[in-house]
């Protein structure tokens, strides 16, 4: 990932709340050569190998639901308040394994345009940090 993609999200990260922890996970890919259907199976399990056990997923796909940020804002205080960790999940370049989008709870579209893989990451790190502000009553985010 070129550098600033990693201090885009370490930027956001440090903002987060304490009680919000923000845990980047970056696996690397698989070494490419076989079909990609498969090549999509492998890094699913090695993705859900990854995920903590009994977690949320959220899974990053272009035909996901598109919402907006009080929306995204509402889901995180009820998934908060249930007290269970969330994964948002981005995929490689050829997306996610179709059954891990299957496990997911929600597929969320960031962008209805294509984004690279790391402006995605950058982008999902600060409408997280936008949407706790939005619930601590923190005034970054103007209605």
């Amino acid at each position: 990932m070129p550098d600033w993609v990693d201090a885009g999200v370490a930027e956001y990260a440090k903002r987060m709340p304490r009680e919000s922890r923000i845990e980047l996970v970056a696996l690397k890919p698989a070494p490419r050569g076989g079909p990609a259907k498969s090549m999509l199976a492998v890094e699913g399990g090695r993705i859900r190998d990854a995920l903590p056990a009994g977690c949320i997923k959220v899974a990053l796909d272009e035909r996901g639901t598109l919402i907006n940020t009080m929306e995204l804002a509402r889901r995180m205080a009820r998934w908060r308040e249930a007290g269970r960790d969330v994964a948002f999940v981005i995929g490689g370049a050829d997306g996610l394994d179709a059954a891990l989008k299957k496990t997911a709870a929600m597929q969320l579209r960031l962008s209805g345009m294509t984004l690279p893989h790391g402006l995605a990451r950058v982008l999902l790190a600060e409408q997280l940090y936008r949407a706790l502000s939005i619930i601590g009553g923190h005034p970054y985010h103007r209605e």
